[in-house]
């Protein structure tokens, strides 16, 4: 599963900076084109940066208004449960995506990538260890998600798929990372995050967190 990840500002990654940037000229009321990507709006984001929780409001990368592009949004984190239960859905599997009720026409309708600077798992064997999984070489992380409005709240969801071995000793599932090249192809073509869902999942490294 994935239960929490990371928004660290102070990362040397400018693709997480603009998307912090697109973020805030959106929602934190700023129109100065020339907003330095590197500052944030009045001392505080209008969404949670850092360690970020379920229900947490954060940047997730949308269709466009025209359908060809991406853009930012800022959505909650997490689907409600059934009936009276107050458990928060935040995942949901790839394997089944396309036959659940609660993610089926999201999936066909409605796909998100949360964009991150990588996320956390446990480890349960011996010492219970902290670890922030990430692509090699970089500190920028993809997600694959899918998103739906509930009582006038855009939520997204983060799909999992079975771990790799750079994450099986450490956790069963990981989500389903994107790389730059098929973020578009997410979000835009129906048939190509069908091909998604099945493909292979990049090898991560870790670092004790």
């Amino acid at each position: 599963m994935c239960g929490r990840y990371t928004i660290f500002t102070d990362a040397d990654e400018k693709e997480m900076l603009d998307i912090i940037a697109a973020a805030n000229l959106r929602y934190g009321g700023i129109n100065d084109e020339s907003y330095d990507s590197t500052a944030k709006a009045g001392g505080a984001y209008p969404f949670k940066t850092g360690e970020i929780f379920p229900t947490d409001r954060v940047p997730v990368l949308t269709l466009s208004s025209g359908g060809s592009g991406m853009t930012t949004a800022v959505y909650e984190w997490g689907f409600p449960g059934f009936g009276k239960s107050p458990r928060i859905v935040i995942n949901a599997k790839r394997e089944t995506i396309d036959e659940r009720p609660m993610f089926r026409e999201s999936f066909a309708l409605r796909r998100c990538v949360i964009p991150s600077t990588g996320f956390y798992e446990w480890s349960h064997s011996g010492a219970k260890t902290k670890y922030l999984f990430n692509l090699p070489d970089t500190s920028m992380l993809y997600m694959a998600g899918v998103w739906r409005v509930y009582d006038g709240v855009p939520r997204f969801v983060i799909l999992t798929g079975d771990a790799n071995e750079s994450v099986a000793d450490v956790h069963n599932r990981m989500p389903l990372v994107l790389t730059r090249d098929n973020l578009k192809g997410w979000l835009t073509d129906e048939d190509a995050a069908r091909e998604l869902l099945s493909s292979p999942l990049p090898e991560l490294t870790r670092r004790a967190g």
